[in-house]
């Protein structure tokens, strides 16, 4: 059972969940319209479009699995009155619950992220396999974002008309 202060917490992370994902698909269509290659990513220092939009994907991406993985999570096994603890402990929760499908994927998922942001300058190779990584895995913070704002809609822990569109839209495309 919740109080009304987790209650407020929940229906928060829950706009905010929707947000971002919403905001990582645009940008992920943008900057995957054409394959992220070494070549491609050697530009990036010339192409400042390019490398700004890349920028915003990696934000983005990284912005999402922290706040579904550090924030949200958290505080949803709390609200089902699960134990809370380590991230990997709370991932392999989640994982039984059904709201990620790998805990494991998602630690390796947590490396990439590093890799896409610190190893820019140094390895277009890398950055590009790390890039395509991130895009691949793109459907998979999706995925856990609608499972965890179907969890929270159906325990009522959120705005149900903001909850039922987000879900009605990933219904219908």
């Amino acid at each position: 059972m919740t109080d009304p202060a987790q209650r407020a917490r929940l229906a928060f992370l829950s706009r905010v969940i929707i947000k971002e994902t919403d905001h990582l698909l645009i940008t992920n269509g943008r900057v995957f319209s054409q394959p992220m290659t070494p070549e491609r990513a050697q530009r990036l220092t010339d192409d400042i479009e390019d490398s700004e939009q890349i920028d915003a994907f990696v934000s983005r991406f990284g912005r999402l699995q922290d706040t579904l993985g550090n924030r949200l999570l958290p505080e949803l096994l709390d609200a089902l009155g699960e134990s809370v603890g380590a991230m990997i402990d709370n991932l392999d929760r989640a994982e039984k619950l059904g709201l990620v499908s790998s805990a494991e994927q998602w630690m390796v998922v947590r490396r990439l992220r590093n890799q896409m942001v610190h190893e820019y300058i140094e390895s277009p190779s890398v950055l590009s396999d790390a890039l395509e990584s991130g895009h691949a895995f793109a459907s998979e913070l999706e995925a856990t974002s609608v499972a965890m704002i179907r969890m929270l809609g159906a325990h009522e822990w959120g705005d149900k008309a903001v909850i039922e569109k987000f879900l009605a839209a990933r219904e219908s495309s």
